[in-house]
């Protein structure tokens, strides 16, 4: 079978390489699934640049975490999905550390073999495409807003960005009836947000100070939910407009450190940071029940051919995309 993977010690894009391997037979409590579509995150591109955690991969691995297909054979224990099912894969393979696209081996693959623990079943209602773009993304969105600090009707939320995660955010909150602020250094992707449903738009280009821009906006409020995708680099800057009460949902690590990253502000608001990684399996039930029931189709900036795998990784490091790259197989 055709397959891509990251060589060992890989430290650039260099690293991705077409390959072959042969077509997996399922374990007694496995599954073989045909692959139809994959999905990229920002894990993607950090892995085959050997900066993910644990540094490069030591093993060639087969990439990415998020895929969809349809079962081919089941193991002989294996008693919910049969032959013909539609099913996406979950993140977690079994422990914390156990993780599709590292250390595991991940859905970039003509055919993938899950645990029978491992998948979900797709609803009518989302293609493989769709469905392949939220096993990461889409399950941290729905995480952040719906655990911890649950979000309510009227209350705001703060996304950093018009990536995969804040725009799956943006779609879920509104959906929830908040009121929903994105940033972006690009007025035609904020155009695009506000087509989506974004009530404030930030270009944090033209408004370095987007803190102020959000209190601003809100009254001197700030928000009761903040996205926090940037990580380091932003974090402070989420400390200040952070709402009384009010939780950051720690999730990117993209900036690098600018100021003090002490959470000694969050004291005087009561506010809360929460470390957010992805999400349990229970989550992503509730995710596809949540998107059917609100008719929330996910936003795919491009698609690109198996082939193509290299010019997607390129695509997405570009950081020209909003909303999710997906590569067809």
């Amino acid at each position: 079978m055709k397959i891509f993977e990251v060589a060992a010690g890989s430290s650039s894009l260099e690293g991705l390489v077409a390959a072959e391997r042969p077509k997996p037979e399922p374990g007694p409590t496995e599954v073989l699934v045909r692959m139809h579509a994959a999905s990229l995150n920002f894990r993607d591109i950090a892995i085959v640049r050997g900066k993910y955690i644990g540094g490069p991969v030591t093993r060639n691995t087969i990439p990415l975490s998020d895929g969809a297909g349809v079962v081919e054979s089941i193991g002989a224990s294996v008693k919910n999905f049969k032959v013909g099912d539609r099913v996406t894969a979950t993140f977690f393979q079994g422990g914390p550390g156990q993780t599709l696209g590292s250390p595991l081996d991940g859905t970039l693959a003509e055919y993938c073999v899950f645990d029978r623990s491992g998948l979900i079943a797709i609803p009518d209602e989302l293609s493989f495409e769709q469905a392949a773009t939220l096993p990461c993304a889409g399950v941290t969105a729905y995480n952040a807003l719906f655990e911890g600090k649950r979000l309510l009707p009227g209350a705001t939320v703060l996304t950093l960005g018009t990536g995969g995660v804040s725009i799956m955010a943006l779609q879920l909150a509104k959906a929830a009836g908040a009121r929903v602020i994105i940033t972006s250094s690009s007025n035609e992707k904020l155009a695009a947000a506000r087509a989506l449903g974004a009530d404030v738009t930030i270009n944090y280009k033209e408004q370095p100070d987007w803190a102020k821009a959000v209190l601003d906006a809100t009254g001197g409020n700030g928000a009761d939910h903040v996205i926090e995708l940037g990580g380091p680099g932003t974090l402070p800057l989420s400390y200040q407009c952070v709402a009384y009460e009010g939780e950051i949902k720690l999730i990117g690590v993209i900036t690098r450190p600018d100021g003090d990253l002490s959470p000694y502000p969050l004291m005087f608001k009561s506010a809360s940071l929460r470390g957010i990684f992805v999400g349990r399996r229970h989550l992503f039930v509730e995710l596809l029940k949540a998107m059917v029931q609100n008719k929330i189709e996910p936003v795919i900036d491009k698609e690109f051919a198996f082939d193509d795998a290299v010019a997607a990784y390129e695509y997405l490091g570009s950081a020209a995309h909003l909303g999710k790259v997906v590569i067809r197989i």
